[in-house]
């Protein structure tokens, strides 16, 4: 992104002012550079709310009351819920929607890195924007998703700005365990996970990590319910990220995590199921152990099937009984779908969820976990009685090309572009 005035945005300048901003400041040194650079009547960044409903405003303002705001010192955070209008159209297609308003128009870019969406920017310009300027709001609104990347590790401003509802102290733990991204993408698959939490937390996590030639993955589910299942939670998480980064196999991580529970279990007793696996990105096998978990969906030219796989022992139920290891051979096109059981048990066993993955086939890992999330909460909520958690995974094949992208989002495999606004 190199350049200046009305096409362009010099990225030097940019990062120049983010370090020399503090972290909290971050934001408004970035949007500041990018309106001069731009000529803009004002610039806007809304990040995306914890729910995937709702997009908040943040902005800095003196000391007092603001209406219909939460606020924080002299941060304010004003929650947009999604209406079906341009924002939501241009974050749920990840395409930039330029839009007449008064006297100006507006240019709404997606915020989007690896295609995690973490926001929107807005632009508002003086004259009808040509093509270049266009495409310099979108490079200045991927640069501005790393600028925020970098910085919310030193402040808890982006995610205080993101969180609508209070957690517990269980929700923050188990917070905690999940990834700092939803979403991965990459050129042989992509990856997309959600969790819907329970009144009282379940324990529910999934994880990835992404390796030179290999896709780490897992998803588990402890049992009980509030600060104890997040403990357990932790140990058996914390387990299996300890024994994957030195290098374990999956049968070797599969008996650490037992360990670790049936060692230093909270209250004396705990277990966990889970289902771990790694892929091979250069053959799309996929080796999994599954540990008393329910069985994973495959998608495979639009049709539903689960996957039969060897039954093993929970995590933290029996000290001497080796774990097996079983293979999924993907195919170019496969969509395979892990979940807990709060996405098919009680209330939630109304969604028919074969059925739901076969309509959502079309739409990308990050749609359809954010609409059956929607569902689930339909069927079985407004309060659910367990977590449900779930990841998606498409396997295409071809690792090691090069990946076709816009801004930090795939062209090809992007959600269907919603209507642009008139």
């Amino acid at each position: 992104m190199t350049g200046s005035g009305a096409s362009g945005v010099d990225l030097s300048d940019v990062l120049l002012a983010v370090e020399r901003a503090a972290p909290v400041d971050a934001l408004e040194a970035v949007t500041r550079s990018i309106g001069s650079h731009l000529e803009a009547s004002w610039v806007s960044f809304l990040v995306a709310d914890m729910s995937g409903r709702a997009l908040v405003r943040l902005s800095h303002v003196p000391l007092g009351a603001v209406l219909d705001a939460r606020q924080q010192d002299q941060d304010v955070a004003v929650v947009l819920p999604f209406d079906g209008g341009p924002q939501e159209q241009a974050l749920r297609g990840q395409r930039v929607l330029v839009q007449a308003a008064g006297d100006v128009f507006v240019v709404r870019a997606p915020v989007t890195q690896r295609g995690e969406v973490i926001g929107l920017l807005e632009i508002a310009l003086p004259a009808p924007p040509p093509d270049a300027t266009v495409q310099a709001v979108a490079r200045a609104a991927h640069t501005l998703a790393f600028v925020i990347i970098a910085n919310r590790r030193h402040t808890d401003l982006f995610e205080w700005g993101q969180r609508t509802t209070a957690f517990t102290l269980a929700a923050e733990i188990q917070r905690r365990l999940l990834p700092a991204s939803f979403t991965c993408e990459a050129d042989s698959f992509t990856l997309a996970g959600w969790l819907e939490p329970a009144a009282n937390i379940g324990g529910d996590t999934f994880d990835y990590s992404l390796a030179r030639d290999e896709l780490h993955l897992s998803i588990t589910d402890a049992v009980g319910h509030g600060v104890q299942s997040a403990l357990t939670a932790t140990l058996c998480v914390g387990s299996l990220r300890n024994t994957r980064r030195g290098g374990g196999t999956l049968l070797e991580q599969a008996e650490a995590a037992n360990l670790a529970l049936l060692d230093h279990a909270p209250g004396g007793f705990t277990f966990a199921t889970g289902m771990i696996g790694r892929l091979a990105l250069r053959t799309g096998i996929l080796s999994v152990v599954n540990a008393g978990h329910p069985t994973p969906l495959l998608i495979r030219d639009t049709a539903a099937q689960q996957v039969p796989l060897p039954a093993n022992r929970p995590f933290g139920v029996l000290r001497h009984r080796p774990y097996r290891e079983a293979q999924i051979a993907l195919q170019p096109g496969d969509r395979l779908v892990l979940v807990t059981d709060g996405m098919l048990e009680r209330g939630a066993a109304d969604l028919d969820l074969p059925m739901r993955l076969q309509h959502l086939s079309g739409l990308h890992p990050r749609e359809v976990v954010r609409v059956l999330g929607d569902l689930v909460l339909e069927v079985a909520g407004p309060t659910l009685s367990d977590d449900a958690c779930l990841l998606v995974l498409d396997w295409y094949g071809g690792h090691g090309t090069t990946r076709h992208t816009a801004a930090g989002a795939d062209l090809h495999r992007s959600s269907t572009p919603a209507p642009a606004a008139a």
